[in-house]
């Protein structure tokens, strides 16, 4: 993968037995937008990862996330950009989360899981549940 690629978190949030899932809104490139992931986001310079999970849950969903052990990174190539995709086990907050940034979500089962339209990077973090 090329030094320039972009470091991305992921919570992978579970909650009887089952995963949370996101949909991206439709704007974008159109090989990602609508696609389905784990949510998180781009890592700031000077962040960690831990920090990176838990303000872009904030922003996205308005949601408080406990980041828990380090499941893994993949790295992805898209026609335009690379990322360096670091999935963590998390824990949502107290109440429920807001789609602020996300056009639908789901929760699913592990066998459910490959039924989504996911983005590429994603797909790959599904071997890794």
């Amino acid at each position: 993968m090329d030094s320039k690629a972009k470091r991305v978190v992921a919570a992978v949030i579970m909650r009887d037995g089952k995963y949370l899932c996101m949909q991206r809104c439709r704007k974008g490139r159109d090989y990602i937008a609508e696609h389905w992931e784990f949510p998180g986001g781009k890592v700031e310079a000077g962040e960690t990862d831990h920090e990176a999970l838990i303000r872009e849950i904030k922003e996205e969903m308005d949601w408080d996330v406990y980041v828990g052990r380090k499941l893994g990174t993949v790295e992805e190539q898209y026609p335009d950009f690379s990322i360096s995709l670091t999935a963590y086990l998390c824990k949502g907050g107290n109440g429920e989360f807001k789609l602020l940034e996300h056009l639908d979500y789901k929760w699913l089962t592990k066998d459910e899981l490959p039924r989504l339209n996911w983005t590429d990077a994603d797909r790959k973090l599904l071997a890794l549940l």
